[in-house]
């Protein structure tokens, strides 16, 4: 079992940046693929970033590749989304989600076992 935290959510302006960051529980983060997933209001959730258990494979969606950065820091069980070039289409609550693989991170939901409660996001104009 392992229970996510998002934080790093706010309001910020178009073109602007935030961290999002993901603390999670117990001692094995090492062994989870590890991603970010958001979901606008009225929409369903999308995929945004997955990063493989050792950090050496990323995968992103073409709506925010060059822009957002995934990253993660197994000694401190955290996994990062740098998010850089905001825009209002960015808006959603961004959910932190975990699997435990090591294979080639994935962009299914349904293939994750755990999920963060979420964090807002909203890009102004």
């Amino acid at each position: 079992q392992v229970q996510l935290e998002e934080s790093g959510g706010g309001l910020v302006q178009a073109g602007g940046s935030l961290r999002l960051s993901c603390a999670a529980s117990g001692r094995t983060f090492s062994m989870y693929t590890m991603a970010w997933f958001r979901q606008a209001p009225g929409k369903e959730r999308e995929f945004v970033a997955a990063i493989s258990w050792s950090g050496g494979s990323t995968r992103y969606a073409d709506s925010v590749k060059g822009r957002f950065t995934i990253s993660r820091d197994n000694a401190k069980n955290t996994v990062y989304l740098q998010m850089s070039s905001l825009k209002p289409e960015d808006t959603a609550v961004y959910y932190c989600a975990a699997l435990i693989s090591n294979g080639h991170p994935r962009a299914s939901a349904y293939d994750y076992d755990y999920w963060g409660q979420g964090t807002q996001v909203t890009v102004s104009s």
